[in-house]
This record gives C-alpha cells, structure tokens and sequence, in this order.
C-alpha cells in the first residue's frame, strides 16, 4: 500500500534532479460537476501539473477564499458525496499515473470513520492527505491509519507560526510541508510576499521534507517567483476561476489545460531567473 506515498516523494524527488519547483494543481472534486470535475482535474495533471490535490467541498470552507466557496457550494448543491471524491482520485490517478491527494477538512472525515476513509482513498491510489485544520495535537489516530494504509499526512505551516511549533509540525508530517505563503483565505493575489521565502526557510531548518507554497500563486510570473526559493508551488484558486469565468465546459477545460502549461514553464523558469 506504500506505493502512491513513493510516487509522491519521488515525483518531488525528480523536479528537484531536474533542479524546479513541482507544481501542485488543486481543484475541488464535484465541480463543476463530478464527471466535469474529474475532466478537468485529468487535463490540469496533462498540461504540466505534477502532482494535484482533490479537494472535498465542505460546508464550512474556513480556509476558502470566495472563489473556492463559490465551487464548494456547486459540488454541494449537486449532492456530492465522499465516495464521489474517491472516485475523482481514482480516476484521475488511473489515468495520469501522477499523485493525487485529498485536501479535506477534518470534520467529514470525521464523519466517515477514519479507518473506513484511509482505507478507501489508498484503494483509490490516493497518495495522501492535506488536513488544514487538525491541529497535530489531535492527529495521532489520523496519522495511525493513513502510516497503516501508506498515506502522506500533509500539515500546514503559517508565517505566524513560530520556529517551535513548525518543528513539531514537520516532525509529525510526511510527503511534503504545505506553507501558507500568508495569513488569510485562498485566492489570487498581486504579489505573494517575501513573508513566504522567510517562512521557507524557517521550514527547512526543521525538516528534511520538500516545502511547497501555496495561497496567493496565481500566473507564471508568481509560480516562478516561488518557485525560486521552493520545493513546489500549489495553485488553487486561479484554476477555479478559469472554469467559473468558462462560457461552457469544453472552454474550461481548454483553459485549466492552458494555465497547467503556463505556470508548469513559471516552475521551470524560477531557479533560472533566481
């Protein structure tokens, strides 16, 4: 079961040989809606993503900035389900052979069991999971399952997180740190700030984990900006807003597809330009 956790690490492991970031797509299962969802997660892995994240729409997103709220609540509203999420990961794995892993908050998977949900996400060939808001404290029985199933347990870093708590964060973690490049909700933003490069560095003096920054990337200019001084660069919501803002599906589509490319070149020009 530890083969999807490998893929991970040695997907990261590999653009750090060819000396670039990875890039992280995220998109939320379900929208806009789960076949469409499914399409568009495949065609965000095939324009140049490397490895992407599978959101679980949840209720309350209090990590979400409006443009993920505003597709939570199109996959909610069109009755997804858990098992529909695990078959997003699956199907987009099946397809792709690239690591997919859930970002969900703790209460659904609360809900489900979480014995039952780590077991039906590695069947799935997820390769782990990003838990915004379980504090490590509480993780232990989490972490239990998902070593047990061969899953990365991903937790999150913030620049207001002091130089203690991120050790401890990133010793209890695995796959890679996922730091928050600001304080705040997802979405785009004109610049992401040198607050993330110090929070980087910060991170690795802790672990031997790659870093990867998220919140706040939104085109090349910024993926390469990032990807100067990070392991991977993870872009949520500007692939959101390219298939709300789509006339129809097949459009969306061909834009996710297209900015996949464009901040897949952003990655590759970050440690030249650096």
């Amino acid at each position: 079961m530890s083969g999807n956790v490998q893929l991970l690490s040695d997907t990261l492991a590999a653009a750090k040989a060819e000396d670039r970031a990875a890039l992280i797509a995220y998109l939320p299962a379900g929208f806009p809606t789960v076949d469409g969802g499914i399409e568009a997660i495949k065609a965000v892995l095939d324009g140049g993503a490397d490895i992407v994240e599978v959101g679980l729409p949840h209720s309350d997103p209090v990590l979400d900035g409006p443009v993920i709220q505003t597709a939570d609540d199109i996959a909610l509203r069109g009755g997804l389900k858990i098992a529909d999420v695990l078959r997003t990961v699956r199907e987009a794995h099946a397809a792709t052979g690239k690591p997919v892993l859930v970002m969900t908050y703790w209460n659904p998977v609360d809900r489900y069991g979480v014995e039952r949900f780590t077991a039906e996400l590695a069947e799935a060939g997820g390769a782990g999971c990003i838990l915004p808001d379980l504090p490590v404290e509480e993780a232990g029985v989490w972490r239990e399952h998902a070593t047990k199933h061969g899953l990365a347990t991903v937790f999150v870093v913030a620049p207001s997180s002091r130089d203690a708590r991120i050790a401890r964060i990133t010793e209890a973690g695995s796959g890679f740190v996922y730091a928050a490049s600001l304080m705040g909700v997802t979405g785009t933003r004109e610049s992401v700030g040198a607050s993330a490069q110090d929070l980087v560095r910060r991170t690795r003096a802790t672990t031997e984990l790659p870093v990867c920054v998220g919140l706040g990337v939104s085109n090349a200019t910024q993926a390469a900006e990032v990807a100067a001084f990070a392991d991977g660069v993870i872009v949520g919501s500007a692939f959101v807003k390219r298939l709300l803002d789509a006339p129809d599906p097949a459009s969306g589509i061909v834009a996710v597809r297209e900015l996949a490319a464009e901040l897949a070149a952003g990655v590759r020009k970050g440690r030249v330009s650096a």
